[in-house]
């Protein structure tokens, strides 16, 4: 098993730990336990990248054409004489 130190915590939410440990009759270490095993227990790992994510979000609302300009011949570089 892997130990974690959390330091510079807040005294109010240490406090609220204690209490939180005391009424449901645990250590406060195990009270931390719990509450991170119930945190991370409902997450599940995203199924689609960033971008899928974007693109599924506004696609009800129709995508935009853009007028692509025609292409012209490359400009002759600067000359530094």
């Amino acid at each position: 098993m892997a130990s974690i130190t959390v330091r510079n915590l807040d005294e109010g939410l240490k406090r609220r730990l204690r209490i939180r440990a005391a009424e449901n009759g645990r250590s406060m270490e195990q009270e931390a336990r719990e509450i991170l095993r119930a945190a991370l227990d409902g997450e599940e790992a995203p199924e689609k990248d960033l971008g899928t994510a974007i693109h599924e979000l506004f696609k009800p609302f129709g995508g935009v054409e853009l007028e692509i300009p025609p292409r012209e011949p490359m400009r002759e570089p600067p000359r530094f004489d």
